[in-house]
């Protein structure tokens, strides 16, 4: 396994805000994180068209528009009480740990 692999504080279903590039300061939910790439799928984020070759699905082809993957340094986690991306902290309870804001400490998960 290599050293940064399975680092990632963002998990699916998060709502973030993209932090650079083309879509700066939009917010969407995380709909799938590439541990191994680092690399996130964010709704409604870097859309681009992808071309289909016909098939079964569509009989014409055509092109869709395709969420693709940003890099994962790229976006923050948004906290509702602070209303902006913020940075993730980790706190331990007996039983397990919890992700939290490091501004105002609101449970994350």
């Amino acid at each position: 396994m290599k050293q940064n692999e399975n680092r990632s504080r963002i998990k699916a279903n998060d709502s973030v805000v993209v932090t650079a590039g083309a879509d700066r300061g939009r917010r969407g939910k995380v709909l799938k994180v590439g541990v191994k790439t680092g690399r996130v799928i964010v709704e409604g984020i870097n859309k681009r068209k992808k071309h289909l070759k016909p098939g079964p699905e569509q009989p014409k082809g055509g092109t869709v528009n395709v969420e693709f993957p940003i890099d994962i340094s790229n976006v923050m986690v948004f906290c509702d009480k602070c209303k902006k991306g913020v940075r993730i902290g980790i706190q331990y309870t007996e039983k397990n740990r919890v992700r939290v804001c490091r501004k105002c400490g609101k449970n994350l998960d």
